[in-house]
């Protein structure tokens, strides 16, 4: 991307559907008013100017439009960015009409830390600020609005220097600052050999802590059980870790990272920390401290590295003392484009049309930690939820999502998948998610719900698609309802990717050109991880998923109308071309992504 400042001419590049003064522009034109007047207007109002560039489509400039009038103060750029509209051509436009300039910026780009450093990330994202870098005697400042002046006088006073301002996206400013965080956070070295020297069995304070949140950079320091287990949780989220294990033995306390789907060691610390760190991390939980006898669960709501994360706790008693597992319950984690998940292009083609369907159920299956959550959540967002009426149930409410409606579930109260669901079917829902099919009772209800005109979403555990039909009968939903609702089922697996920063070329051995061979590619090379400090001298970085879609037509219907068995009913969808887990992923194999003992480790022969 071009970093020299652009748009500060009405004339050029940007505004090039002016040039030329094509009179059909799609302008809005009021009663009376002359076309060409209205084209000469939409120059200087933002609004029209976005729909003649096809930024936005009418409907959105009107939907706007309204909340505007009716909200006293609010611009109308503020509710557009609130829209799934590009932002690139956006604030392209809004510096057009400024006579400024436009940026787009990364990281990489910013040579004004210092500044950065001054304003702090959490007034940036506020206020809609980034420095970039000196310009001379003065400082390149990027803002989001342009007629933000007293922002712009507060800036200068803060830094003591003068600026000149450019525009730039609110996600430019909100990935820098981010990336910031995490370097700033790399830096911070801390002594865990110390730490764990200083700790005595006593070390921990019990008080009570009514606070909603925990700021663990507040607390460090306090003691060192505190700025112990703080470093747990740090270096967890540092690792990209998405589970903490603390494993008491008879001998030593075993602790361990869940990292892409695998666990890694990642301190041993000595036995008599057991207690004190439990205790803790019970403290911090809101949980019973003198309970020991007796498995808890709880929830940690705590800010790490400058952004706030949920922590489950589960506690469970052992013979040498509690377990403790953490699941780190990171949003960043789940805001996955639809697109970047790993279907192929054909199938990534199905399961969107899928997911536009009017009404009929919709299911993903697979084992805990498959990605299911992460797919649903990714095609919910794929949705309008302004005109829609999107609602979830779920057991836990793991992720908020703004403009879904999400409901937690309650055993313990009655308030059961089943009994849920039944309520929101009476909320007019367009489109329901079901965090998951347990019983026959919610099957049948999901069922009537997609026969009655709403698209369902839910999951399944089983191991592939077809399985999903035969578990649904086995749960007591009668064939001939499965044969009319179920669209599409959709199983998946999540393989580790081959790190890109020691990625390289070798010659298969015999084990796996055996296995190449039974899919039928042919390679004499494949692409391999050899190990580096970026992937903890694994090979691997990240995950992607393999998935295997059933997309149900009149001949799968009639057949399950006759009850068939998953051996039976599984060789039908592969002769009718459906694409295993197995061969999605030697498919990615074949293209660098992965290795083939990871496909093997995940699928089934």
């Amino acid at each position: 991307m071009d970093q020299q400042a652009r748009g500060s001419d009405t004339g050029s590049g940007t505004f090039g559907g002016f040039s030329g003064a094509d009179p059909y522009l799609p302008v809005c034109v009021a009663e009376g008013e002359d076309p060409q007047t209205a084209l000469v207007r939409a120059r200087t109002d933002l609004g029209d100017l976005l729909l003649a560039e096809k930024v936005i489509t009418p409907e959105q400039l009107t939907s706007a439009r309204n909340v505007v009038s009716k909200s006293p103060g609010k611009r109308i750029a503020d509710v557009l960015l609130e829209l799934d509209i590009d932002q690139e051509k956006m604030q392209s436009c809004v510096a057009g009409l400024a006579g400024m300039g436009f940026e787009r910026v990364t990281y990489d780009d910013i040579e004004a830390l210092k500044q950065l450093e001054m304003l702090g990330g959490d007034y940036c994202l506020k206020h809609g600020v980034l420095p970039i870098r000196p310009k001379g005697s003065r400082l390149l400042l990027g803002l989001v609005h342009t007629e933000d002046l007293i922002v712009i006088d507060e800036v200068q006073n803060k830094l003591g220097l003068t600026v000149k301002a450019v525009v730039v996206t609110p996600d430019d400013i909100a990935a820098v600052v981010e990336a910031h965080r995490e370097q700033g956070s790399d830096a911070d070295e801390i002594a865990v050999d110390e730490i764990i020297a200083s700790i005595d069995e006593d070390d921990v304070a019990l008080v009570e802590n009514d606070e909603e949140e925990l700021d663990l950079e507040k607390m460090a320091g306090e003691s060192p059980v505190i700025r112990f287990v703080n470093y747990l949780i740090f270096n967890a989220v540092k690792e990209g870790a998405s589970d903490i294990h603390i494993e008491p033995q008879e001998k030593k306390l075993q602790v361990r990272y869940r990292i892409d789907g695998v666990l890694f060691d990642a301190m041993n610390p000595p036995a008599h920390m057991k207690a004190a760190i439990v205790s803790r991390l019970k403290i911090m939980a809101n949980l019973d401290i003198s309970e020991r006898r007796i498995p808890q669960d709880g929830r940690i709501r705590a800010m790490v590295h400058g952004r706030k994360l949920d922590l489950r706790m589960s506690t469970l008693p052992m013979v040498s003392g509690e377990k403790v597992v953490l699941r780190i319950l990171d949003t960043r984690s789940i805001q996955v484009d639809l697109d970047d998940l790993g279907m192929s292009e054909d199938m990534l083609m199905m399961w969107k049309k899928q997911i536009a369907q009017p009404h009929g159920i919709v299911l993903v299956t697979g084992p805990t930690g498959s990605g299911k959550t992460t797919t649903l959540y990714s095609s919910l967002a794929q949705m309008d939820k302004k005109k829609q009426n999107i609602s979830t149930v779920e057991d836990p409410v793991e992720y908020h999502l703004n403009g879904i409606n999400q409901t937690q579930t309650h055993e313990s109260i009655g308030m059961s998948f089943a009994s849920a669901l039944r309520a929101l079917l009476r909320q007019d829902p367009d489109v329901v998610m079901v965090g998951e099919i347990r019983d026959g009772e919610t099957a049948k209800t999901a069922i009537q719900a997609s026969l009655t005109g709403h698209l369902v979403l839910s999951t399944l555990h089983t191991n592939d698609a077809p399985s999903a039909v035969t578990r649904l009968i086995n749960i007591g939903v009668e064939p001939y309802l499965i044969g009319s609702a179920l669209n599409a089922v959709v199983a998946q697996r999540l393989v580790r990717k081959i790190c890109q920063h020691c990625k390289t070329m070798a010659t298969p051995d015999d084990h796996i050109a055996e296995h190449l061979a039974m899919q039928g590619i042919s390679v004499d090379q494949l692409a391999m991880g050899e190990g580096c400090d970026k992937c903890r001298n694994t090979g691997y970085s990240g995950r992607v998923g393999l998935y295997e879609m059933l997309i149900l037509n009149d001949t799968l219907r009639d057949r399950i109308a006759g009850s068939p068995n998953v051996t039976e009913f599984r060789r039908m969808c592969v002769e009718g071309g459906m694409v295993t887990l197995r061969q999605d992923g030697f498919a990615k194999v074949g293209r660098g992504e992965t290795t083939v003992d990871e496909v093997l480790r995940v699928t089934e022969s």
